[in-house]
Order: C-alpha cells, then structure tokens, then sequence
C-alpha cells in the first residue's frame, strides 16, 4: 500500500534574471582596447591625468577637438584635477586651462593634434564607433562597484572591461598604468571583479555586459557591427544635437541607477511632441487626488532635487509619481499632476526634453509659492 505521508511542498521558483545586453560590439570592443592604448602611450604620469585623457580622447576621436565643461570636469572626481589639466600642455594639447574656470557649463574644446582628422590618425573612429565606444566608457565609470572607487580603480576597470572576457578568465593588458596595478584590489573588494590571482582576472556578472570580448554565442556568423536603421538615427539625432542637449542625453543612457535600454532612451527623445489635452474626467480625477495628498509642492520639489543628485538627471514623471507614493494612476493624470506642480512653481523642466524636472522657483525662494489656474485643455 503506498505511504500516506504528505509529500514536500514544491520548491520555490527562482526567478531568472536576464542579463544585460552587451554595449560592444567585437569591433567596438576592440576599438575601446585602441583607445586605451593610445591613452596609455601618452606621456602622463598619475591615473588624473591619464583617466582625464581618457575622456578627452575618446571625444576628440574624430575631429581632434574633445569638447567637455567644467561640470564634467568636477564629475569624475579627480584627486588633483588641477594637475591633471595642465599636465596636457606638455602633450602639445591646447585650450584645456578654460576648464579649470568658474563657469561649469560652457563647453571647452580641449585640441589634440594627433587626432585632427587628417589621414594616418591615431584612431579612426566613424561616427557610430565613436558614439558607442564614449557611451561605454561613461557607463562603466558609472557602474555601481565603480564609481566610488579611487581615480586609479576607475581607470583600471576600463582597461579589464576591455580586455577581459564576458565568461573567461583574462590577463591584466601588457600596458595597464602602475597605478591601475596597485587599485585592482579595491575592485575585487567593490565586486567588479570576481577574481583576482597574479595576472589572472575574472569580470562579476554585474559587470559582464561591459567586457570587450563578447563569447562566441554571444556572435553569430554574419552578425555586421553596423546598427539597423532604427539605432543609425539615433546616433545621427544625437550628433546633430547641441553640447549641451548630448551631454544630458548621455547622463540618462549612463545612469546606472536607472538602466535604461537605448530603445526607451531614444523613443522618448526622438518622439514628436504632441500638446497633450486634458478632459474633464482627468480634472475630476486630479480634485480627488489632491484631496487625497494635500499640499505635495515642498516634497515633490525635494525628491526633484535629491533625485538628479543620485542620477545626474531629472526623474521621467512615470519614475517621479510612483516614487511620491501616490498611487495607481493613469497616464493623463500624472501628467497633469506634474502640470499643476510646474504651474504652481514647485517644479519646472525643459519641455520637451525627457528627464529633466528640477525644482522649480517656489521651491528656491523657500516660499509657499502663489497658486496659480489650473491647466486647461488646449
């Protein structure tokens, strides 16, 4: 007779947690392992100056004029920043002392000769490599097990990410900096390395999409490294873009808090605006909203602020509402809900641009602000 023991009750479900796509190509991953090396043949001494050289290069790759800002300057957090910039004169570079200014925000070109465009350049990059390469290294500098690390770590996660092997051991590159020799055991403590053992290395899965060396599965025969029409025009919207507008974009597709895929990054960019209309029901539903989160002006005002301090941006208004705890909510009526904050005061943006709500003027004056009508439709 068969026991009538209860059975065990069924294991619970692991959930299978995609990985992230890989952000180069073979040929990007080797036009990243170019750069580098170009970098490290530079007559500069200390990780500042050459992780700074590193950001100036990759920019200046095509037309020989690297364009950064003073804010730019202050974000990769260099030790000796001072030092860093001026180490460039010997180098021949020109223009770079405007960065060391007051003015955060205009865009300094910073020349390097090698790098004019003429034939023979150093690194003859396309515009869709340089585009892809300057995305990778922004979103490696901003990983998680990253960017709080030192000058030099930083600068050493760049060289292993694109040297070493998505699912394989790799071997510390031939002209990794002395410095970047010294950091690597603040990455294995940080996570971005999973091993570490003489000259041997292993990337951490959290950090696997970033490698230069993509598995053979990862490659399928005839795979071409030119993006489809869709991801072309992306790349050509944002060359045509202004400094400061690319800047912004590139604080949204780097952001490791947020991850976005290059797919949503550029449909909310490059989507025609369309004035939004606002019916009555959505009105209806904004009085019980407020009676529901009275006087949200202050708070929504401060998470704006605290937000683009953790990102380098301003929050979508889906990401702000369900942030605020404010419930369930059509889209209609988010978007009116931050309508009415702007109005009010406690929060502008730069309409129609993506991810950047800020707080707004009542908000600085640390007043109540003047209420203002409410949105109509249009």
């Amino acid at each position: 007779m068969a026991s009538s023991s209860p059975s065990s009750p069924p294991a619970p479900a692991v959930p299978v947690v995609k990985p992230k796509p890989f952000l180069l190509t073979p040929s990007q991953g080797e036009a990243a392992r170019t750069l580098l090396a170009y970098v490290g043949s530079l007559p500069l001494k200390g990780a500042d100056a050459q992780l700074l050289a590193a950001v100036v290069t990759i920019r200046a790759a095509r037309s020989g004029v690297g364009n950064l800002t003073g804010q730019d300057l202050r974000s990769l957090r260099l030790a000796d920043p001072e030092g860093a910039v001026t180490s460039f004169a010997a180098l021949g570079w020109q223009g770079q002392e405007a960065l060391l200014g007051e003015d955060l925000v205009t865009p300094v070109g910073v020349v390097v000769p090698d790098l004019a465009g003429r034939p023979g350049s150093r690194l003859p990059f396309g515009k869709v490599m340089r585009s892809r390469v300057s995305g990778w290294t922004i979103r490696t500098l901003s990983a998680k097990p990253v960017k709080k690390t030192s000058t030099a770590a930083r600068l050493a996660a760049l060289f292993l990410a694109a040297h070493g092997p998505a699912d394989e051991h790799g071997t510390l590159p031939a002209h990794l900096p002395d410095d970047c020799r010294a950091a690597l055991p603040e990455l294995l403590a940080k996570g971005f390395l999973q091993e570490l053992d003489g000259d041997r290395y292993l990337l951490s899965e959290a950090v696997r999409h970033l490698s230069g060396v993509r598995p053979p599965s990862d490659t399928p025969a005839g795979t071409s490294d030119e993006p489809d029409a869709e991801q072309l025009s992306w790349d050509e919207w944002k060359d045509r873009a202004s400094v400061a507008l690319r800047r912004h974009v590139e604080a949204v597709e780097s952001c490791a808090e947020c991850s976005l895929s290059t797919a949503r990054v550029s449909e909310a960019f490059m989507r025609t605006a369309v004035p939004a209309q606002f019916e009555e029901k959505v009105r209806r539903a904004h009085s019980a909203w407020e009676v529901k989160f009275p006087d949200q002006g202050p708070a929504a005002a401060e998470f704006a602020a605290e937000f683009r301090a953790a990102h380098g941006h301003g929050p979508s208004v889906k990401q702000f509402c369900r942030a605020m705890g404010w419930g369930k909510m059509s889209r209609e009526l988010r978007m009116y809900v931050i309508r009415r904050l702007i109005a009010d005061g406690w929060l502008m943006n730069t309409d129609p641009v993506p991810w950047t709500l800020r707080p707004g003027r009542a908000a600085r004056a640390g007043t109540s602000g003047t209420r203002t009508a409410a949105v109509r439709p249009r």
